[in-house]
């Protein structure tokens, strides 16, 4: 005679092979991510609890400020770039938004500037910050890395394209960027532009630097969200258009409640559908 636990177990055995657990539904594999802006605490996170989520999944960082990601993922090095511009050959996914900062020295008394005056001072049309209402002292420009996402979010959202000066300070690291605006003093004034989640985090923490509103509006997550502070760019996975599970799942997990919670923490997170 075959005792009840044993017919159980069989039972469950049986039901596992036919519908397969969550578990063993996983995806497995490796995965790369490139990228080389300030997003990376944020795809770091979400990579550590994708692989949390799916044992059998690994997934490696490519971080560096030189790299660009778009290219390792055409040529195969990685299959994730995370960028701020889309590119007709990928497939784009967005997975939140960054208000672009605009930041200068807190003595810098100028109360606001617009969209178009913004692009006058980085296409080196604005000279003096006493023609937009500030100090009399000289605007000096501090630049971000060509391949770095933000500098062409930035660049493209302004319609300035190609035009910043050559002559332009150039700073990839975000604290060096920081400090070189803070060390600017008259008669010289410094501006330069880095991720709202940075610019709000270093203003939070009292250093002597400020954040300008564009067109009236603050730079705030909420202004973000909803589009009235219009400088902002997309937080964008480009991926090649052929299917990849792997690709695929952790796209939906960046897009998931928990995924969205750990995008929300630095930056701002997709609209609830």
């Amino acid at each position: 005679m075959i005792c009840r636990p044993f017919l159980t177990w069989l039972l469950w055995a049986l039901i596992l092979c036919v519908f397969p657990t969550q578990a063993s539904a996983q995806v497995a594999g490796s995965l790369v991510i490139a990228g080389n802006g300030p997003e990376h605490t944020t795809i770091e996170a979400l990579a550590r609890a994708f692989e949390k989520a799916n044992a059998r999944a690994y997934i490696d960082i490519l971080w560096e400020e030189d790299s660009n990601p778009v290219q390792l993922v055409k040529t195969g090095r990685a299959q994730i770039a995370m960028t701020g511009t889309e590119d007709p050959t990928l497939a784009v996914s967005q997975i939140g938004w960054d208000g672009i900062g605009v930041v200068v020295h807190l003595s810098n008394y100028t109360k606001e500037v617009t969209k178009q005056q913004v692009a006058d001072i980085f296409s080196g049309k604005l000279k003096e910050w006493s023609e937009l209402g500030g100090p009399d002292t000289k605007i000096v420009m501090i630049d971000r890395p060509h391949n770095q996402n933000i500098r062409e979010a930035f660049e493209s959202q302004l319609g300035i394209t190609g035009k910043i000066p050559t002559t332009a300070k150039t700073i990839g690291e975000d604290d060096a960027v920081i400090k070189a605006v803070v060390g600017t003093l008259p008669p010289l004034s410094a501006v330069t532009y880095v991720s709202l989640s940075t610019g709000l985090s270093v203003v939070a923490n009292g250093v002597a630097v400020r954040l300008l509103p564009i067109d009236k509006i603050e730079p705030e997550i909420p202004t973000v969200r909803d589009g009235r502070y219009s400088l902002r760019r997309p937080l964008l996975l480009l991926s090649k258009k052929e299917a990849n599970p792997l690709v695929e799942a952790f796209t939906k997990f960046a897009l998931s409640p928990p995924g969205q919670a750990i995008v929300g923490e630095l930056y701002v997170a997709m609209p609830s559908k």
